[in-house]
């Protein structure tokens, strides 16, 4: 279990329509989160911002002022030393409006209206990252497993490597895109591999079938972290040789168990 509690969660709530503040609000106060910061807009985040860092950031996509965009990248930037976790709240629904945020590390992206479920997983995402539990493993060294992270946005890597480091592990090398993994392949040994999917080059799929046809590297667990979501999609890049897949954004414990499974078993 986690140290630390939902009760003990310090949030900025950013959301410009005052109804829809109130609704959020009475949600989070029945997961049991009491301490609650309110904005309006992106300056008057920032401001509160500048004077708080809460442990939880959750934001709805548009602004009278900006977007959730402009929020979360100054956030990336400004308050880059202390990672601040980030929540998107919207009833968006178009792929490359939203693709955005799932490249970009965001915790959870809940829809608007979101129910008791979406929050609560939301919130136990949250609590993952900031109170992390060490992954034990029968067969390995979580502190010596070697790590290749995979993913065209820097930002995607660093939440990637954040999860990882809280699960243990110490040892890590990243590439931009599979060209360059396959780069690095040529001169180091990695026992898990965790790659996007969507990247330029050579994507996610390409990568894993040249691993899979590789004598040196065929037997390296592949964990595939895509954002795609048509089934057939998903079927196809199955057939290439990765041993899991979970969705992005993903839940830390949800990478937990997958790496558990992957490394784990006799």
């Amino acid at each position: 279990m986690n140290e630390l509690l939902s009760a003990d969660l310090a949030i900025l709530l950013i959301e410009p329509s005052a109804t829809q503040r109130k609704i959020i609000a009475k949600e989070l106060q029945e997961e049991g989160i009491s301490n609650i910061d309110f904005a309006d807009s992106l300056e008057s985040a920032k401001a509160m911002l500048a004077t708080s860092i809460p442990d939880l950031v959750i934001s709805s996509l548009y602004f009278s002022d900006g977007t959730a965009q402009e929020l979360q990248a100054y956030i990336n930037t400004e308050l880059s030393e202390h990672g601040v976790p980030f929540m998107l709240v919207s009833s968006e629904t178009r792929k490359a409006e939203l693709e955005i945020f799932k490249q970009s590390g965001v915790i959870a992206i809940l829809p608007k209206p979101f129910n008791k479920v979406h929050l609560g997983r939301a919130i136990n995402a949250t609590l993952d990252i900031l109170a992390p539990q060490e992954l034990e493993l029968d067969l390995y060294d979580v502190h010596d497993l070697r790590i290749l992270i995979v993913d065209d946005s820097r930002l995607a890597r660093n939440h990637i490597r954040r999860v990882l480091t809280n699960l243990g592990a110490q040892r890590f090398c990243e590439a931009e895109d599979g060209a360059h993994a396959l780069k690095i392949l040529q001169e180091h040994m990695f026992d898990l591999i965790v790659t996007d999917y969507n990247m330029p080059s050579v994507n996610g799929q390409e990568l894993t079938e040249t691993i899979r046809n590789s004598d040196e590297h065929a037997h390296i667990p592949v964990l595939m972290v895509t954002s795609e979501a048509n089934d057939t999609h998903l079927a196809n890049i199955a057939q290439s040789g990765v041993n899991a897949m979970c969705d992005k954004p993903f839940e830390p414990d949800t990478v937990k168990k997958l790496i558990y499974q992957l490394l784990d078993q006799d």
